[in-house]
C-alpha cells in the first residue's frame, strides 16, 4: 500500500494501460527480435498499444486474461506476437490491417473451439507460423487441414512442418482459398433505405437509325439522262456507280424529271 502511494496512483488491475507498457521489461530476444514482456498482468483486454509507438518486433502478452484477439493500433514492424495461457475465444476480423507483417502467432493454450473461429486468421498475408496446441479446436475433425486451406501461406503449424502432401490434401478437401476474393465478396452491399426509389440503372442512350431514303424514280430517270448526255468517262463513270448505288449525286439533288423537250 505504501508502494503505491509513493508512485501516486494504484495500478489498474486487468488494464492494460499506458503506464504498464512504459514501464515493462524490453529485451533483446534470443531470435534478435526487439521484445516487450507483458506477461502475467491479468489484463482482460488488447488496448493501448499504441503506446509502444511501433518500436518492437515481438509483443509478449502470455499468462493473461485475454478473451478476444482485437484492439490493435497499426503496428506494422510487429513480426511476433506471443499469447500463450490466455482465455481467447474469438478472433478479430480487422487483423490484417493493424499488423499486416505478423508472422509468428502462438496461442497455445486458449479457448478457441470451432474450426470457423479460426478463419480471420486468413486476414494475415504474412503468418507462416502458428501454433494452437491446446486449444479444443484441434480435436476437430479435419483441423490441420483446414487450418492449412484457411492460411496458404503457412510454413510450421504447431511446430510441425507444412507438407507438400498436405497441402494438396487441404486443396481436394476444401479447394483452393482466394482471400483476396473472398474478401471482395463479402464487401457489404450499399443499403436500401425503405421509402427512398430505388435507383434506376444507367442505360446508355441509343440513337435511332434514320430510316433509309433512296432516290425517287423522277431522280432515277434524271440520272440515266445524265449518263446519255455525259461528255466524259470519268463522268460516265460517277453516274454509273450513283445507279448501282441508289445514292443520288450532290449534283442531281432536288432534280424531278429531265426537261425531254
Amino acid at each position: 500500500m505504501a508502494a503505491q502511494q509513493v508512485f501516486g496512483l494504484p495500478r489498474l488491475a486487468g488494464r492494460l494501460t499506458a503506464d504498464l507498457i512504459i514501464r515493462s521489461p524490453q529485451e533483446m530476444n534470443a531470435i534478435k527480435e526487439y521484445s516487450i514482456d507483458l506477461r502475467g498482468n491479468k489484463v482482460s483486454a488488447i488496448e493501448n498499444l499504441g503506446a509502444t509507438e511501433n518500436q518492437f518486433d515481438c509483443i509478449d502478452l502470455s499468462d493473461n486474461e485475454i478473451v478476444k484477439l482485437e484492439g490493435f493500433p497499426r503496428l506494422p514492424r510487429l513480426k511476433t506476437l506471443l499469447l500463450n495461457n490466455n482465455r481467447i475465444a474469438r478472433i478479430g476480423d480487422d487483423l490484417g490491417d493493424a499488423i499486416s507483417n505478423l508472422e509468428t502467432l502462438v496461442m497455445t493454450g486458449n479457448r478457441l473451439t470451432n474450426l470457423a473461429d479460426l478463419d480471420n486468421l486468413s486476414s494475415l498475408p504474412n503468418l507462416t507460423r502458428l501454433s494452437l496446441l491446446d486449444n479444443m479446436v484441434c480435436k476437430k475433425e479435419n483441423y490441420r487441414l483446414y487450418t492449412i486451406h484457411r492460411l496458404p501461406k503457412l510454413k510450421l503449424l504447431d511446430f510441425s512442418k507444412v507438407k507438400q502432401k498436405e497441402r494438396q490434401a487441404a486443396r481436394r478437401q476444401f479447394g483452393v482459398f482466394n482471400r483476396e476474393a473472398e474478401e471482395h465478396a463479402s464487401k457489404k452491399a450499399k443499403t436500401f433505405i425503405p421509402g427512398e426509389p430505388m435507383p434506376a440503372p444507367a442505360v446508355k442512350a441509343v440513337e435511332p437509325k434514320k430510316p433509309y431514303v433512296g432516290p425517287t424514280a423522277e431522280q432515277l430517270t434524271a440520272i440515266k439522262a445524265a449518263i446519255a448526255n455525259a461528255t466524259t468517262l470519268e463522268e460516265v463513270a460517277r453516274l454509273e456507280k450513283a445507279l448501282t448505288s441508289g445514292q443520288m449525286p450532290s449534283d442531281l439533288l432536288g432534280t424531278d424529271l429531265m426537261d425531254e423537250s
